[in-house]
């Protein structure tokens, strides 16, 4: 059994919880396919600013999250008490987003009962469930004047339905609350529950995203509780359930994969019926968290895209800060007019 570290954690309520982190060392995966051991980047490495070749490229460093619109939405999230995963995550992308007011709402609490190995959220044993946090969600959608929400959550695995009401009912909520306004969804994979999928479909996401976030051989390290064939399956029924809606999925790279991994992993969303890829840079939160094995260009990242559109995914968006939520309502504007396009020949 992998050795664990568990630290007491004081919420920002002062609600007390414990924190779990398996050591990315006791996670032992298979070597990559041409058998050479993958070297990582020590975490000092990999920090912004740290000398030597190994430091940040210039084309990671992202604004200072600043302005008044930031603010404002700070503003916004803390008066209704909800979290967003642009904080929880350190996604790199805030204060452009935020200035751009947009965010990815993160429902059911910030903590997670999963411990994936790149995940800056707590891992833990959840405090709350929070029945009026859809109407919130809503209320700060209206506040924000937002055309596109983008609702996300960490894993309630100890809950029967793993959430899929509150998305539901989150969904629903913005659609009564701000009409016209679409609502994408990323989702863990509720345990591959059909039910708890249908019931989140069934309120009609106009996307509905879950992220395979890596190559399958590196499952044991980076997500130790989830199953790649499974989140493969999460996405074809939803399709199925909604052949009209979207479907979207993302991963990382720099986690030790290797080219011919990635070509087949995205060869496996394609043929699961997968419309929207995203595919984006891994950076280690912590020394806790898995390691770097190297950073990708940004003719790298040209490259994955060149060939994801040739596979036929309706948009795909590479580069070294994209985030699942990164440009979202252009990655779906853009997917309909793919979807259109497709149709009229």
């Amino acid at each position: 059994m992998a050795r664990r570290q568990i630290n007491l954690k004081v919420l920002d309520d002062g609600t007390k919880t414990f924190e779990v982190r398996h050591r990315w060392e006791d996670r032992p995966v298979a070597p990559p396919p041409d058998g050479v051991p993958t070297e990582y980047l020590a975490f000092r490495q990999q920090r912004r600013g740290a000398p030597g070749a190994h430091g940040r490229p210039e084309w990671l460093k992202a604004r200072v999250p600043d302005g008044e619109v930031y603010r404002d939405i700070k503003e916004t999230m803390r008066g209704l008490n909800l979290h967003t995963v642009c904080e929880e995550a350190r996604c790199p992308n805030i204060g452009e987003c935020w200035n751009n007011r947009t965010a990815t709402f993160m429902i059911l609490g910030n903590v997670c009962t999963r411990s994936c190995g790149f995940c800056a959220v707590l891992t833990g044993k959840p405090t709350e469930l929070d029945l009026d946090e859809p109407h919130r969600v809503a209320d700060a959608a209206r506040q924000m004047g937002l055309e596109h929400a983008v609702i996300t959550s960490v894993n309630r695995d100890e809950l029967a339905d793993g959430g899929a009401s509150i998305f539901a009912g989150t969904i629903r909520a913005i659609r009564a609350e701000v009409p016209g306004c679409a609502v994408e969804v990323l989702t863990p994979d509720f345990k591959g529950d059909r039910d708890a999928i249908k019931t989140v479909i069934d309120a009609r996401p106009d996307t509905f995203n879950h992220n395979i976030e890596t190559v399958p051989r590196l499952y044991p390290a980076v997500r130790p509780q989830a199953k790649y064939r499974r989140s493969l399956e999460v996405l074809r029924y939803a399709k199925e359930l909604n052949p009209d809606g979207l479907t979207k999925s993302g991963f990382m790279v720099g986690l030790g994969e290797v080219e011919e991994e990635l070509h087949q992993t995205m060869r496996d969303l394609r043929e699961h019926e997968v419309d929207i890829l995203t595919i984006g840079q891994y950076l280690r939160p912590s020394e806790n968290h898995l390691p770097m094995s190297r950073y990708y260009t940004p003719k790298e990242f040209a490259e994955l895209k060149k060939y994801g559109l040739a596979l036929g995914f309706k948009h795909v968006e590479s580069g070294p800060l994209v985030r699942s939520s990164y440009h979202a309502h252009e990655q779906t504007s853009d997917a309909r007019r793919s979807a259109a396009g497709i149709a009229g020949v």
